[in-house]
Order: C-alpha cells, then structure tokens, then sequence
C-alpha cells in the first residue's frame, strides 16, 4: 500500500507538472483519423524496415513503455482491445517533447500521437510519432500485468479487471454478440420488441421475492419487477401476436454462482403455438445465435472441454425430452405422480435429501405452506438435475408451482411447462399460457392464500391482469431466458464472469 501511495504521489506530480507547462493532462476534443483495426488491415502489406508517407492520428492507453538513447517504444490498446506501436524518435519529436513524453509519461496513461504509418525494423506496424500530447493522466498504476487480480479485485474493480484480462474484456464483446444475435433471431421471426414497467405495483409473473421501494409522488410502495409476463401478456390482448423483450429483473433472493439479485432476462410470447412449438423455437434461437457468435454449434469451455450444441437426439425436438415425474421416479425407484399424498413424499424426501433440506422439513412453519409440487421439484433438482449434462428438455411440472401455465391437455394435475437444462443447471423455461381469466382468478386467489400463510414468493392477485384476460388471448405460447445464463452455457463460465459489474456485498 504505501509503494502504491508514493507512486500516486508521484504520479500526481507529472500530473501538476504538465499543467504547468500548459500541456494539459486531461484535455477536451482530441481526435482519431483511424481506428487501431483500419490501419492494421490497411498497412498489413508493409514488410520490416518499410515506410510511407501516410500521416494517422490515434490514441490509445500506454500498455507498455521502453526506451534508451534516441528511441522510445510504446504499446497502445483502444477500446476493442487492439494494441498498435508508436515509436518516438528523438529527431521526429524533437529534445523538448522527448523530454517531457520520457519524464511525464507513465505506464496506463493515455496519449495521443500523430505520425508516419511505417514498419519498424522487427517488421512492428508502428506509428513513428511527429508530436504527441496527453490524453489522460493516470494517478495509479494499473496492476502489474503479468500477474492475476484476487477473485475479490476482479469483482469489485471490474475496470481494472477489463483492463489487464483479455478473457474479461471478450466476454463484454461475446455479450454484446450474443445479445445482437437474439435480437435479430426473433426480428427473422417476426417478433416485435417491446418494453415494460420496470417499477409495478404489484410483482407478479415468477415465483419469487421482490424488491420493494417507495414512490413519494403517489405517496405508495412499488416493486421492482420480478418478471415482464403479465405485461408482454397484455400485449397480447392488445393484438400483438408476437412479442419479445430483454430486461433487466430483480429478485430479493439468495446470491450463488447461477442466481444474482439483479439478472437480464430474456421473455417472448407466440399466439397460436403451444409449448411444444415454443421449445422448438428456444432451441432453435439457442443454436442460430451460438453459431453466429461461435462460428460453430461447438463451443469451448473455459476448462478447455467441448461442449456440442448440435442436434442429436431422434425425436422431434433434436435434443433429449424427458417427463419431471418419470426421471424422478426412475431415479428413486418408485411411482411418483401427481396424486402422491404429501405425506409419503416427506418420507421420501427425508431418506433422499440432504440436511439442510430435511430440516425444513421438520420446520412447522416451513412445513405450512408446502405445497406437494415445491417437494416434488425439491427432489428432482438434487437427485436429477445435476445427472443432466446435454441439452435435455424436462417436461410436465406440478399444477400448484405454475398458476400462470394452462393445465395439461391429456394428464391430471400437471400443467404445459418445460424447464431447459444444460450441464446440469436451467436455462430456460416455456409454457402453454393460461389464457382462461376464470381459472386465472381462481389459481391467483390460492397464491394469496400462500402468501398470507408466509410464502414470500407467491404472486398477488392482479386484478387488472385479470381484467385483461376477460377481454380474451388467444392460444398462447411464452418462453423465458436467462441471458447471463447463456452466456455461462457458451462458456462454462460462472455467473459472476457473464455480468460486466455484478453486485458484491461491500466491503
């Protein structure tokens, strides 16, 4: 710490210095003739030792710094993460401004340099500089390159960590890539992208816990939105027969490596399609967008492992399609359906589920407000779940854990839902919507029963949802995407490396 203290000492010194000589160290309106990419496609024709006579002005953060005697070597990085030489040679720049460029410039500076495109004698592309001025003076020193930042650092200065990690900085390009390639898969498709309320003042749309604000305005609480459903649904009734958008949602929840508190999702809703359709559609968007950002339908794990995102099961779907009810049965080595007494999956569940879990299950107010489909899904997702490791659609869920979804067509008590798991964790869910305002009610009348009884994440009664519905939806399909989550599925990364500024507790 204290080297670190004299070198922001020193460097705020340089920073004086260059005002006071009115060379400004952090000036206004500098400009670039080319990018970094331009001239290394342009000039990639020069061989060593090679010149010409073309002048380019650019500017770039100082990287790497060298000099001795009459020359002085400097490796400059812009903003798409390419790097270009600028050479300074004493009878170029001239004694003054060799002086004050080799006193007054530090490693992470920023500088500007005009010059002569030429290739240097170990065939560099380099600028040779004429005059050069400061862009912006950094006051600390980045740090030392060739040595990682802790976990903790990279986290909590993300800059920093964008700065010195090439794998930081492609993941902010991958997601933008990413993001680019679902839009323009769902324009194809004839999808219309549409924004809804990020402040509600009911939350509802997921099961989950919300955040809550105050709107001093109205003088009322508000929440912040949980999930975008009950409004893309709106549109819908609106007469807008395919709608997508991505947004950002907030969950008052616990934080681990796939679950962030506040996360980009991905929601659209198709008319006149069921949830057989809308899986083949994520499916589909899943592989197109892998292979424009990718090149290829295989991608490569941060652990160096392939991952395939081809079709290859012999179905309709491409990818394997298994039921909740008959993976976990199979699992556990008995018949569970949804007329399982409650009773005897608790026996179940305390012979198969771990301590934490069975804990709750001794808790009288935990145990209050179980619902036999929450244990159901308890108990695939630590016995099944984590045995998933291709692209694997899980289908069929418990009626009393989705009162959004139409109730299954052929199956008592299970609803149109199917949950997408790759290596092991979801990514995706989808529907056939619940299009009936009747059943609606009555499914959103049990969610308030739940959460008068302590369920936090239960829904509340939307009326004016509810009054939409009246005006009639058509049959309706909905899927949503966790897009941080794609991202950790194209990269075996964790969640934390997908989001470019996660939240961390502070210090």
């Amino acid at each position: 710490m204290e080297d670190e203290a004299e070198q922001v000492s020193i460097r705020k010194a340089k920073r004086q210095k260059l005002n006071e000589l009115g060379l400004k160290a952090y000036p206004l309106g500098l400009k670039q003739s080319n990018s970094f990419s331009e001239i290394r496609q342009k000039y990639s024709y020069l061989k060593a030792d090679e010149k010409t006579d073309d002048v380019v002005a650019i500017a770039g953060r100082v990287m790497y710094l060298r000099g001795a005697g009459k020359l002085s070597f400097v490796s400059l990085q812009d903003g798409n993460n390419q790097k270009l030489q600028a050479m300074f040679s004493l009878d170029q720049v001239g004694e003054e401004a060799m002086k004050n460029f080799r006193d007054l410039v530090d490693l992470g500076d920023y500088i500007w340099v005009e010059g002569k495109i030429i290739s240097s004698k170990t065939g560099e592309l380099s600028v040779l500089v004429k005059t050069w001025k400061m862009a912006a003076k950094a006051l600390r020193p980045l740090p030392v390159l060739h040595k990682n930042l802790s976990d903790d650092s990279r986290v909590r200065r993300r800059y920093l960590d964008l700065l010195v990690n090439d794998e930081t900085r492609n993941m902010v390009f991958l997601r933008s890539k990413v993001v680019a390639g679902l839009r323009n898969g769902f324009a194809k498709k004839n999808f219309l992208e549409i924004e809804t309320p990020m402040l509600q003042t009911l939350h509802g749309g997921a099961a989950a816990r919300p955040f809550v604000t105050k709107m001093n305005a109205f003088d009322i609480d508000l929440y912040l939105r949980i999930a975008p459903e009950l409004f893309l649904k709106r549109a819908i009734v609106g007469g807008i027969d395919r709608v997508f958008e991505i947004n950002r949602n907030f969950r008052n929840e616990g934080v681990d490596s796939s679950h962030s508190p506040e996360f980009s999702m991905l929601e659209a809703y198709q008319t006149y399609s069921d949830y057989s359709d809308i899986a083949m559609l994520t499916k589909n968007l899943i592989q197109e967008v892998c292979q424009s950002a990718f090149g290829s339908k295989i991608v490569k794990l941060a652990n160096e492992e392939e991952y395939d995102f081809s079709d290859y099961a012999e179905n309709d779907f491409g990818w394997d399609k298994i039921s909740l009810y008959d993976s976990l049965s199979e699992e556990i080595g008995q018949e569970i359906n949804p007329e399982t007494p409650l009773d005897k999956l608790i026996i179940v569940a305390k012979e198969k589920l771990g301590e934490t879990e069975k804990k709750r299950l001794t808790n009288p107010e935990e145990m209050k407000k179980l619902l036999p489909g929450k244990l159901i899904e308890l108990l695939w997702e630590q016995l099944v779940c984590p045995k998933l490791y291709k692209p694997t659609f899980v289908f069929d869920f418990p009626e009393d854990t989705s009162p959004l979804v139409s109730a299954h067509r052929q199956k008592t008590g299970l609803v149109e839902k199917w949950d997408l798991y790759i290596r092991g964790f979801e990514l995706a869910t989808g529907y056939s919507e619940l299009t009936d305002p009747v059943i609606q009610k009555e499914r959103l009348i049990q969610q308030s029963y739940q959460a008068n009884i302590g369920d936090d994440e239960a829904m509340q009664m939307d009326k004016d949802f509810i009054e939409a519905l009246e005006y009639g939806m058509p049959p309706t399909a909905g899927m949503g995407m966790g897009i941080d989550r794609l991202l950790m599925a194209y990269t075996g990364l964790g969640l934390r490396d997908t989001i470019t500024f996660p939240l961390v507790k502070p210090n």
